[in-house]
């Protein structure tokens, strides 16, 4: 299944097999790391077993394989990116569990009414990858049954000069991909939209890692 805007059209290209390989060596190497640990342990102390997840532009998978790990039951995965999606099938087969997993390739917004609600649903740097923050936002949180799990930037001036200069590269070789800092009370405002509380927040100097239960 495949539908994509130009600008995840432009995220295909730029999250290549390159990338991709060089994200999962890292992964197999030292595991999750960072941000997505703590969100990780975050999720994981509410308790994951027998829930079903829904990972919105998982990259490798990362957050797919640890939830596994831990016990949820279902996974769907979707992204913008064909590299990503093929490593990301490629572990779960090596870990026994890819026939546990659907993977969908496209827009996440374009395919949400397609894309079963899932008890957790994760964007791990995923909001600052998309233009339209709220519908984004608006179909994650819509098919969040239990916990909502985001990674994104912190709306201060410094990111938004550092992103600034981040998406001189894509400009410059005519790429449609660029990377964004929303607002904070503008993403976490559809949230409690949806009748989500945050329940878990953490700030570092770039990053903040946030987890919402219904």
């Amino acid at each position: 299944m495949m539908t994509c805007c130009p600008h995840c059209q432009g995220a295909d290209r730029f999250f290549n097999q390159r990338i991709a390989a060089a994200d999962l060596r890292d992964y197999r190497r030292h595991g999750p790391s960072g941000t997505t640990k703590r969100l990780l342990d975050a999720l994981q102390a509410g308790g994951v077993a027998g829930l079903t997840l829904l990972d919105i532009g998982g990259g490798i998978g990362v957050i797919q394989h640890e939830l596994r790990a831990a016990g949820v039951s279902a996974i769907t995965g979707v992204d913008a990116s064909r590299a990503y999606l093929a490593l990301a099938r490629q572990e779960a087969e090596k870990r026994g569990y890819a026939d546990n997993v659907h993977y969908v390739h496209g827009d996440f917004v374009a395919l949400a009414e397609r894309i079963e609600p899932a008890d957790i649903v994760t964007l791990d740097r995923v909001v600052c990858c998309y233009p339209d923050m709220a519908a984004l936002m608006t179909n994650a949180a819509a098919r969040t049954q239990r916990f909502l799990g985001l990674v994104y930037p912190r709306d201060g001036w410094w990111t938004k000069l550092g992103v600034r200069m981040l998406n001189l590269y894509p400009r410059l070789r005519g790429d449609a991909f660029r990377t964004f800092v929303h607002p904070t009370a503008a993403v976490e405002g559809i949230i409690a939209d949806h009748k989500l509380r945050r329940i878990v927040h953490h700030e570092g100097a770039l990053w903040q890692v946030a987890v919402f239960a219904r």
